[in-house]
């Protein structure tokens, strides 16, 4: 299974980022292979729209499972659709959620964020 992690270095053991759609890059990692790649996250530096955007590098790189702090609404919908599984990290580098991960004892990501659409407008 191909998972997908944001994380703040290009390391297995850099921090998880709690950004999900402005994390600097993408852990791509191969459980069948044991194989890492990382991505630069174009989305990192996006006026709007970051989470979607970071959403489709993910669907671009093919991945299956995300293993994320958290994930803003718009985001989750375009992977859900896509039907990519969303994890909830439980640790704090990617190298132990990956161990956690084929272990099974990651949870399902269930609260989803309303993102930050309306950061700074009065309502």
């Amino acid at each position: 299974m191909k998972i997908a992690i944001p994380v703040e270095e290009k390391s297995l053991d850099s921090p998880v980022c709690v950004s999900f759609g402005r994390t600097p890059y993408f852990l791509f990692y191969q459980t069948d292979c044991r194989e890492a790649d990382f991505t630069d996250n174009a989305a990192a530096e996006s006026q709007g729209g970051a989470g979607i955007k970071a959403a489709q590098v993910l669907l671009d790189g093919k991945a299956e499972a995300l293993l994320t702090i958290r994930c803003g609404e718009n985001a989750a919908e375009v992977l859900n659709a896509a039907g990519v599984k969303l994890y909830r990290t439980q640790y704090l580098t990617a190298r132990q959620n990956i161990n956690a991960f084929e272990r099974d004892e990651l949870g399902p990501l269930t609260e989803i964020h309303a993102g930050l659409h309306h950061h700074g407008e009065n309502a």
